[in-house]
C-alpha cells in the first residue's frame, strides 16, 4: 500500500473515531435531559391518559408548596378532585408561591388512588393567566432530538479542528495550545446559535435570539463538551508523538542495522585486502623481515577488530586507538614516509566509551580525498579536548577528485545519535576538516544481588 493510500484511511480512521466521540459526548451532556424528561413524562403525563388530553377542574384551589419544592392544589369537596400534583420544576418555572390560588386543567391519574398531574395553568389569583402558551413548545423527542444533533456538531467540530490534518513530526505543545484557542473561538461562536425555547411562546429560538444573553445550564453543557473535547485532543497529541518516537527509533534501529552490515562489507573490500597483500609483497620483496612481522601482526588485528567489533555497539577509547594504530600502521608502509598520526590523548579518559569503529571511517576518508606525496605528506591529529574526541586533517584536495556520497559521515551521525543520544560536530574550512566527537562515560556495573 502506498504511502499516500495510507495517508486516507488514517484520515478516514481518524474521522470515523471522531464522530463516535463526539456521538458519546453528546449523550453524556444530555443524561440529565433525558432523566429530567423521565421524570416529568411520568409525573405529569401518565402513560395510559388517552394521548395526554386533560380536563379542567371545577373550582378554585388552594397551592401547598412542600419542603422538597413540589406542591399539591387542593380542592374542597364539591370539586370532585381531593388535589393536582404540581412538580418542583414547574413551581420555580412559573414562580408559584405556597397559597396562591389556581385554576388549572389536569390529567388524570393512571392507577386507582394516584394523583391528578398539572396540565395547564387558567388562573392565578383571580387573573387569567398566559401559562397555556407553554404547552405550544414541540414535543419532548423534537427537542431531544434538537439537543443530540447539535451537541454532536458542536463535539466534532471541536475534535476535527484538535485532531484533523497534524503531522506527527510536527505535534508539539505549541501546535496543540494553538489549536486550543480556535476550539475556544468555535465554542463560543456555536454557543450563540445553540438551539434554546421561549418557554412563554414555546417556540425554539437560537440562544442570541433569546432574551437572555447568558444561560448557565447552556453555558454548563457546552463548557463540558469543550473540556472532554480538549482532554481528548491532548491524548490524541500523546498519542501522536509516541507513534513518532517510535517511528524514528524504528527508523534509527534499521539505519543502525544498515550501517552495521555495510560497514562489514565495507571494511573488509577488495581494494583494502588486496592494497594489504601488496603492501606485505613489498615488504618481502625488499627483505624487510621485520616490518614484514609488524605488518602481519597489525593486519591480522585490524581483521579481527573489525570482525568482532562489527557486532558491538561501544568500545573504549583506549580499544579504539589501538586499533587506529593497527590500521594507521597498514597506511604508513603503502604511503611509507609520507603519512603521519599526530596522537595526544589524555589517558585519564582511556575508559569513555565511543560507538565501535568510529575512527576508521574518519581514517579512510581523509587518505581517500587528500593528495599525500613526498612533497605533501599528511598529517592526521587525533586528540582529546576536553571530554571531547578530535580528528582533524588539512584539506590538500587530489588534482582528480575521489567520487564521494557522504553516505560514511552521515552513517557515523545517525550511529552516535542512535547509540548515545548526542550529535557530533562536523567543521569543515578550507584549510582543514574536523569531527569532534563527545566521549561518554563508562557505565556504572550494577551490584551484584545475593
Amino acid at each position: 500500500m502506498s504511502t499516500e493510500a495510507m495517508n486516507i484511511r488514517s484520515r478516514y480512521a481518524d474521522a470515523i473515531l471522531n464522530l463516535l466521540v463526539a456521538a458519546a459526548i453528546s449523550l453524556v451532556v444530555n443524561f440529565s435531559y433525558l432523566l429530567l424528561l423521565a421524570v416529568d413524562q411520568r409525573y405529569e403525563r401518565p402513560q395510559g391518559s388517552p394521548f395526554g388530553q386533560s380536563e379542567e377542574i371545577a373550582g378554585t384551589g388552594t397551592l401547598a408548596v412542600s419542603a422538597d419544592g413540589h406542591g399539591y392544589v387542593r380542592y374542597g369537596d364539591d370539586a370532585g378532585v381531593d388535589s393536582v400534583y404540581i412538580s418542583a420544576s414547574r413551581v420555580r418555572r412559573f414562580e408559584l408561591k405556597d397559597g396562591d390560588r389556581l385554576v388549572v386543567a389536569a390529567t388524570p391519574p393512571t392507577l386507582p388512588g394516584g394523583h391528578y398531574a398539572l396540565a395547564d395553568i387558567r388562573e392565578r389569583n383571580g387573573q387569567r393567566v398566559e401559562y397555556s402558551m407553554v404547552y405550544n413548545r414541540p414535543r419532548e423527542s423534537v427537542e431531544l432530538a434538537l439537543q443530540l444533533l447539535y451537541y454532536f456538531l458542536l463535539s466534532f467540530i471541536l475534535l476535527t479542528i484538535l485532531t484533523a490534518g497534524i503531522d506527527r513530526r510536527n505535534a508539539s505543545l505549541r501546535c496543540f495550545v494553538r489549536r486550543c484557542c480556535w476550539c475556544l473561538v468555535a465554542a463560543a461562536a456555536l454557543y450563540f446559535v445553540a438551539p434554546v425555547h421561549r418557554w412563554r411562546t414555546g417556540q425554539i429560538i437560537a440562544h442570541f435570539m433569546s432574551e437572555h444573553s447568558l444561560d448557565y445550564v447552556l453555558l454548563l453543557r457546552c463548557s463540558f463538551a469543550v473540556v472532554v473535547s480538549i482532554l481528548y485532543g491532548r491524548i490524541f497529541f500523546l498519542m501522536l508523538q509516541r507513534q513518532a518516537v517510535e517511528v524514528e527509533n524504528e527508523r534509527l534501529k534499521t539505519e543502525n542495522l544498515s550501517t552495521r552490515y555495510n560497514m562489514l562489507v565495507n571494511q573488509i573490500n577488495p581494494h583494502f585486502f588486496f592494497n594489504s597483500l601488496n603492501s606485505l609483497s613489498m615488504l618481502v620483496r625488499e627483505r624487510e623481515e621485520r616490518k614484514a612481522l609488524v605488518y602481519i601482526d597489525q593486519l591480522s588485528y585490524t581483521f579481527r577488530y573489525i570482525l568482532q567489533n562489527g557486532q558491538n555497539t561501544t568500545s573504549t577509547l583506549a580499544e579504539e586507538l589501538r586499533f587506529a594504530e593497527a590500521y594507521g600502521y597498514l597506511f604508513k608502509i603503502r604511503y611509507a614516509d609520507k603519512l603521519f598520526f599526530d596522537v595526544e590523548i589524555d589517558r585519564s579518559l582511556a575508559d569513555r566509551t565511543l560507538p565501535s569503529l568510529t575512527l576508521q571511517p574518519l581514517i579512510d576518508n581523509a587518505v581517500k580525498h587528500n593528495m599525500i606525496t613526498r612533497s605533501h605528506p599528511f598529517r592526521i591529529s587525533i586528540r582529546t579536548e576536553g571530554e571531547q574526541l578530535v580528528v582533524s586533517n588539512p584539506k590538500i584536495p587530489r588534482p582528480e577528485r575521489a567520487p564521494s556520497t557522504g553516505i560514511g559521515l552521515e552513517n557515523l551521525r545517525s550511529r552516535w545519535l542512535l547509540i548515545t543520544g548526542q550529535p557530533i560536530e562536523v567543521v569543515e574550512t578550507d584549510e582543514r576538516f574536523t569531527v569532534r566527537l563527545p566521549l561518554q562515560k563508562p557505565a556504572v556495573p550494577k551490584p551484584s544481588q545475593p
